[in-house]
């Protein structure tokens, strides 16, 4: 596959990941911003901090920055509304690569975020507006694309976000202390929170929800189902190797599962802010790998964000 098809599939996969779960994060903390009355301008500058957003030094840090950062700001490079145009210029890259399916539900995405709805929708129904439109595409993209190179790389991409964002959803839960609500928001923010109590009995522990949001291998945004799904991807590209790994991204991301895994979890949630910095690290490192071994030769830049 030409390298810049495959950059393209990659990195459509990571922004609609990427715009779906900022969605996700910005619909269940501004709900809590509205029923709180705790320290908007600390809460704020976590949730910016989580998003690996350097907020301006000369501006007043409130919900309204967060929203033009996170969310609605086409010039602000980690909002949702640049995400998904980025998608929409990758998949315009790889238009022949895509279904028709496919490429219509980006292209549409795109259009009612340029004309300025997105905007005018209001915060609950814009950030369900995004939800509902990532299952679209990535629903067009299940029943429509065959399984060939460029869906693997699709979904590589989907995953190495997916893992990255849940592991920076789980410091924050672990930063603010305490079980229940920190913890309830971060099941919520990942549409967990159902399985969860489904999973436990309705039992909601620190030690359960980390457990579950990182290693339930049934659980599609857990962090171990994440990054199998990932190797698997690595797998498929790399068919035919019969002795170890020659891919580096292969051994950095089978590495981290398998620590997850087998580690006790005591040793993984007695320092879960530390243990997530070091997976959001795999994961850029994994990144600059696949770059390296399967877009050398592609002329395409993409934006990291906080994931750098």
């Amino acid at each position: 596959m030409l390298s810049r098809i495959a950059e393209s599939m990659f990195w459509i996969g990571r922004y609609v990941e990427r715009a779906e779960d900022t969605a996700r994060i910005l619909d269940v903390q501004t709900t809590l911003l509205l029923e709180d009355s705790g320290d908007e301008e600390t809460t704020c500058r976590n949730l910016l901090s989580v998003m690996g957003v350097d907020p301006p030094t000369d501006s007043e840090v409130g919900l309204d920055l967060v929203l033009g950062l996170l969310a609605y700001d086409p010039t602000a490079p980690d909002s949702i509304a640049a995400v998904l145009a980025a998608a929409r210029e990758s998949a315009r890259r790889a238009r022949e690569t895509l279904s028709v399916n496919m490429w219509e539900a980006l292209n549409t995405t795109f259009r009612t975020v340029t004309s300025g709805q997105f905007g005018r929708m209001g915060q609950g129904a814009s950030f369900r507006w995004v939800r509902d439109r990532a299952a679209l595409i990535n629903g067009a993209a299940d029943a429509s694309m065959t399984r060939d190179e460029g869906w693997q790389f699709l979904v590589l991409g989907r995953m190495i976000e997916r893992a990255d964002m849940t592991s920076r959803l789980v410091a924050t839960a672990s930063l603010a202390g305490g079980v229940g609500s920190p913890w309830s928001n971060t099941l919520r923010a990942c549409g967990g929170h159902e399985a969860f109590l489904r999973t436990y009995k309705g039992l909601e522990t620190e030690r359960g929800a980390a457990e579950f949001l990182l290693l339930d291998r049934l659980f599609p945004r857990s962090v171990v189902f994440a990054l199998s799904r990932a190797e698997q991807c690595l797998d498929n590209l790399e068919s035919g190797q019969r002795v170890g790994f020659q891919n580096d991204a292969h051994r950095l991301i089978g590495r981290t599962r398998a620590e997850l895994e087998y580690r006790p979890l005591a040793d993984v949630i007695a320092d879960l802010p530390a243990e997530m910095e070091r997976l959001q690290v795999t994961c850029a490192r994994a990144t600059e790998a696949i770059a390296h071994r399967y877009f050398a030769g592609s002329e395409g830049t993409h934006w990291m964000g906080g994931r750098t």
